[in-house]
């Protein structure tokens, strides 16, 4: 019953996004079906062709609604704070998101992915101002990742960003610079390393605290 109510759900906000999409789904489907019906006629193999059809119509509806529903979700997070993020932790594969390693107080922020490419800086806010955040965020991962490959990568619809409905693409076709044991003791290394947000300007709220900075371990 949770899967239903998700579907539905799903389904809801593909006809919001496209009111054409699910007729699309539909008519998929029934054509994959029609197609191996008349080749059963065709060539006398009716009572085999029909399962045939029957499958084939419903796993063309099925990748249908996974590319509708994807590109509904992407125009849904499109300009809201954190669609990169959102978008990197709903990648495939062995990835390694952490969000929001660096930001400042004009919610720029820049995300930090581990996979087998290497390391991949995501940046989402103003053009102007990313990439110093950029810059400074390769400066010190280089420090612990070494000679391996750091790609930096800005989100966004200005000139020499990326749109975030082509993030995950562009992401797949980075090459694979290294290999599974590598890529978990490289996200190891990186994992001790502390966020670098800016505070914001003025005074904290009555139920803000600054955090304890930890004591010195005696040997």
């Amino acid at each position: 019953m949770g899967r239903i109510k998700q579907i539905r759900l799903v389904a809801s906000l593909v006809r919001k996004q496209n009111p054409k999409a699910l007729p699309l789904v539909a008519l998929i489907g029934v054509g994959a079906l029609v197609v191996f019906v008349l080749l059963g006629v065709f060539l006398h193999l009716l009572a085999e062709m029909i399962p045939l059809g029957i499958l084939a119509g419903f796993s063309g509806a099925v990748v249908a609604f996974g590319r509708f529903a994807q590109s509904a979700q992407m125009k849904m997070l499109e300009g809201q704070p954190g669609a990169a993020a959102a978008i990197l932790q709903s990648m495939r594969g062995n990835w390694t998101v952490t969000p929001a390693i660096a930001g400042n107080r004009n919610m720029d922020v820049v995300h930090r992915v581990v996979g087998r490419p290497g390391v991949i800086l995501v940046g989402e806010g103003s053009p102007s101002r990313l990439p110093s955040l950029l810059a400074a965020e390769k400066k010190r991962m280089s420090r612990i990742a070494h000679n391996l490959p750091i790609y930096d990568i800005q989100v966004g619809d200005a000139d020499g960003q990326i749109p975030i409905r082509q993030l995950q693409r562009h992401m797949m076709k980075l090459p694979k610079n290294m290999k599974g044991q590598a890529v978990a003791e490289l996200n190891f290394r990186l994992t001790a390393l502390p966020a670098n947000l800016q505070m914001p300007k003025g005074p904290l709220p009555k139920s803000g605290r600054m955090p304890r900075q930890p004591r010195p371990r005696m040997r």
